[in-house]
């Protein structure tokens, strides 16, 4: 026969798993710097204007 659990217990260490889960995901998301984020964001606008600047025009003549 199985092992006797008590669910009220195995329902709290359930959700506290989840909680540090959740706490370890916001950390990565707000966790950072503010010079960390301006970096970020940067990097993001110059490779937008990389892609953008290499973009071929393609126009379709009648």
């Amino acid at each position: 026969m199985g092992d006797v659990v008590n669910l009220r217990m195995a329902r709290k260490a359930r959700k506290r798993t989840q909680r540090a889960t959740a706490a370890t995901e916001n950390r990565a998301i707000h966790g950072r710097t503010k010079s960390d984020r301006n970096r970020q964001q940067l990097e993001q606008r110059r490779d937008a204007a990389l892609l953008d600047g290499a973009k071929l025009d393609r126009r379709e003549t009648d």
